[in-house]
């Protein structure tokens, strides 16, 4: 059963920084794309960042400039870090990854839990 853990949010003041990491568990054939989503109260879910296996990045205009992801392949694990934050960057972040399992010849997308990243003006 695969897994996907985070770890790294919380509260913090304006113009101050967050690291979050989100690690795979479990019997895989390979990672494509990680990334990371974020919802804010009464707001959709929208990407922020997203990194493929070979390193290609994608971001979202609004952090652009400032949040780096990142990623380690060997632990299977994607960062997000994020700088410089505004009051706007408050939401829920979610980060997610496209697995092959062994058994499916398909890319799946598996969810982490969420973490909460709330930032005081």
């Amino acid at each position: 059963q695969v897994q996907l853990v985070e770890s790294g949010g919380g509260l913090v003041q304006a113009g101050g920084s967050l690291r979050l990491s989100c690690s795979a568990s479990g019997t895989m054939f390979s990672i494509n794309a990680m990334g990371w989503y974020r919802q804010a109260p009464g707001k959709q879910r929208e990407l922020v960042a997203a990194i493929t296996t070979g390193g290609s990045i994608n971001y979202a205009d609004s952090v652009k400039g400032r949040f780096t992801i990142s990623r380690d392949n060997a632990k299977n694990t994607v960062y997000l870090q994020m700088s410089t934050l505004e009051p706007e960057d408050t939401a829920v972040y979610y980060c997610y990854a496209k697995i092959r399992l062994m058994t499916r010849a398909v890319l799946d997308v598996y969810w982490g839990q969420g973490t909460q990243v709330t930032v005081s003006s």
